[in-house]
């Protein structure tokens, strides 16, 4: 077995979780059962109602995972429970899906009504206009609005390729403004979701050292494109950097994003690089639904994650699949 653990030897929290029930002994659920992964956290999904995603009642345009019909519908709630908690999911993140800004505050009202008739998702992750002086303010309001409330997320990324791009530059993530309301987080207790590219990791390691006292959660674990050399060299080189930060976590979520299938091989190297440079600690699962379900369904997605950590000991496993996103989303054991 491989080892990838960075030395935390505290009682295992997901132990409660894990009810073992015969609804869950089939496919990844059983799995996991016979992995010894004792509960599975999502640390990254949505939930949607298709009228407040202006990217997805407007015009089909080309973006970064493909073609989309089939997601340009309601993603409610039940339907994620009822496909998580099959494949083994015992507790789930909500990040927000880009939402326009100026409802920010709505978005959080509604997933506090949601996880009210659910119970889920356990935790969230909003967004507000980070290049506005008025982003504290909503950050507040937000934080009084549910006890959901974890962090933000505003994508940085950018890409030579247009098709790839959320950012207007490569280079936002310098704005004096958004730094300011990076800050706030740190005052709140917040984390920040960091979505880049390999090539704006070395402006990104700078901007987590300025920032010691917020944790940056690295989503998609840094954007690998694919599985060849000419990808994961400059990709392993940026995650180097942001290793070398102890307040960044990597997020092995939505490695089907570019290459539009589930692939083993890809899922592999993100995992086994991203368990060397960062330790398991500091390392988790997200199933990035209901975007990945334009190429497979969720058993066969957690199923894969699954097959690409059997390598590895029980500890290494139960961080990956629950632990890290436990204690990153201050989860309740």
């Amino acid at each position: 077995m491989i080892s990838g653990h960075g030395g935390n030897t505290s009682a295992d929290p997901t132990a409660d979780y894990w009810q073992g029930s015969p609804a869950m002994n089939t496919g990844a659920a059983a799995l996991a059962q016979a992995m010894n992964v004792k509960g599975i956290v999502d640390s990254h999904h949505h939930v949607w109602r298709m009228a407040d995603l202006p990217w997805l009642t407007g015009p089909m345009l080309p973006r970064i995972f493909g073609p989309y019909e089939s997601i340009r519908r309601d993603y409610l709630a039940d339907e994620y429970i009822r496909d998580a908690t099959a494949a083994g999911v015992v507790a789930a993140v909500y990040v927000q899906p880009n939402w326009p800004l100026d409802r920010s505050l709505d978005e959080i009202r509604w997933i506090a009504e949601v996880h009210d008739q659910h119970g889920w998702p356990h935790a969230a992750v909003g967004s507000a206009d980070m290049f506005d002086r008025g982003a504290a303010e909503v950050f507040r309001q937000q934080q009084q609005l549910s006890p959901l409330m974890r962090g933000a997320r505003l994508q940085l990324h950018w890409h030579e390729n247009e098709q790839y791009r959320f950012a207007s530059q490569p280079d936002r993530m310098k704005d004096p403004v958004f730094q300011e309301n990076l800050a706030v987080l740190d005052d709140l207790g917040w984390l920040f979701e960091l979505q880049v590219f390999p090539q704006q990791m070395a402006d990104a390691a700078k901007l987590v050292a300025d920032f010691p006292g917020v944790t940056f959660v690295l989503v998609h674990a840094g954007m690998l494109e694919s599985a060849e050399a000419r990808h994961t060299g400059p990709w392993r080189a940026g995650l180097e950097l942001l290793a070398a930060q102890p307040n960044v976590i990597a997020k092995l979520s939505g490695q089907g994003t570019f290459v539009h299938r589930v692939d083993p091989e890809l899922i592999s190297v993100v995992v086994t690089t991203a368990v060397e440079l960062f330790g398991s600690e500091r390392c988790m699962f997200g199933s990035n639904f209901p975007i990945e379900s334009i190429w497979t369904d969720f058993d066969t997605l957690v199923t894969a994650w699954l097959r690409a950590i059997e390598p590895f000991t029980d500890r290494v496993r139960q961080d990956l699949m629950g632990a890290t996103a436990r204690r990153v989303y201050s989860l309740a054991s």
